[in-house]
């Protein structure tokens, strides 16, 4: 695998985190969190096996998985979703049902977007 996701980073900015968020019936307290938490992930990456550690003031997330198996993740709201993780080009893309994450390095910068219907959230995290 050529790109090491594997470290520290902090969200610094976001893009229609409301509309995504109301688009998966998350509950109201995490979609007014969104606006004014800044979360910190934390990626270990061991070949293909992921481990992906997501800290809020709120909820502490973690979801392990190994690319292309499927898995059972945890979203930040709780709740539980099978979802299978492959690597296209460098992103490692997690595809369930309702919801589609991809996350990239570009740069210095970890690249988030989230899909679910026509809603997408945009998530810039720099590495600390």
């Amino acid at each position: 695998m050529a790109v090491d996701f594997s470290g520290s980073w902090k969200l610094y900015e976001q893009e229609n985190a409301e509309e995504f968020l109301r688009a998966v019936s998350a509950p109201e307290i995490y979609i007014k969190m969104m606006n004014e938490v800044k979360p910190l992930t934390t990626i270990r990456q061991n070949g293909d096996e992921f481990s992906i550690c997501v800290k809020t003031p709120l909820r502490t997330n973690t979801n392990t998985f190994t690319i292309g198996a499927e898995s059972e993740f945890s979203t930040m709201d709780g709740q539980k979703i099978k979802a299978t993780s492959r690597l296209i080009d460098g992103k490692i893309v997690i595809e369930s049902e309702k919801l589609t994450l991809v996350r990239e390095i570009r740069g210095e910068e970890m690249i988030e977007t989230f899909s679910a219907g026509s809603a997408t959230l945009i998530r810039r995290s720099r590495r600390v």
